[in-house]
């Protein structure tokens, strides 16, 4: 089908059938010049023909492949069926359209490649320290910044971020397969090695709409500590 928009916005899923239809409908209204891709990641639920209902293209795996492999193929997709500019938002309700509207303008507008609504980052209104994360997510979350910082040379506070807005430039960059359980994290230090320029934009998020997040507790902790290996591996490379 041709694109009938230069813009796209597409969202993973996994067995979102019950947060999808309220996103979808905000998405129609808040940016209804684009076109809408829902990646399917082998839900075993209503997520496809929710989607399909709502007008939407869907890419569905025949397996649940995770959220690496739904990444890829949205921008995979939006790379090849040539859109200026692709926004990424999670299927459970937690990124505000007007939100994503913002970083599609900013990119839009030049100031940057690559567009990622942060919780953290605050001016423009956006006060600091609303988001308090809480016990293994907080000695997470500063561990990673941490990391972050050393990798990137400058700070990034939010690198989790599910939230983005990108340009053609960056598709290539963020169309790679992926092979860290943090993708977002593996797609920054790349945009950032091709040279591109990413701002963290601060926004507001919600809590999910519905079921609860992968990664709590223990299990959160150690995909961190994985990434922060990946990241200090990466900066001894690079100092040889």
């Amino acid at each position: 089908m041709p694109a009938r928009s230069d813009t796209l916005v597409f969202l993973p899923a996994w067995n979102e059938e019950e947060s999808l239809p309220a996103v979808l409908d905000e998405l129609r209204s808040g940016l209804a010049q684009a076109d809408v891709l829902v990646v399917d990641d082998g839900s075993t639920d209503r997520t496809a023909e929710v989607a399909r209902e709502h007008g939407c293209e869907v890419i569905s795996f025949g397996e649940n492949r995770g959220l690496p492999a739904g990444i890829a193929a949205g921008y995979r997709y939006a790379l090849e069926q040539g859109y200026e500019l692709c926004g990424r938002v999670d299927a459970d309700g937690q990124h505000p359209v007007e939100e994503l509207a913002r970083l599609l303008e900013r990119v839009r507008a030049g100031d940057c490649d690559v567009a990622v609504g942060s919780r953290f980052a605050s001016g423009d209104g956006f006060a600091p320290y609303r988001y308090r994360p809480s016990g293994a997510r907080r000695f997470g979350t500063a561990l990673l910044r941490r990391s972050m910082k050393v990798a990137l040379r400058r700070p990034f506070l939010d690198s989790t971020s599910g939230m983005y807005a990108a340009n053609a430039k960056a598709l290539p960059v963020l169309a790679q397969p992926y092979t860290s359980t943090a993708p977002e994290v593996q797609a920054i230090l790349r945009l950032h090695e091709a040279g591109l320029r990413v701002e963290e934009v601060p926004v507001d998020m919600r809590e999910r709409a519905s079921g609860e997040s992968k990664l709590q507790g223990k299990k959160a902790v150690m995909v961190v500590l994985t990434i922060v290996g990946t990241l200090l591996a990466l900066d001894r490379f690079r100092q040889r």
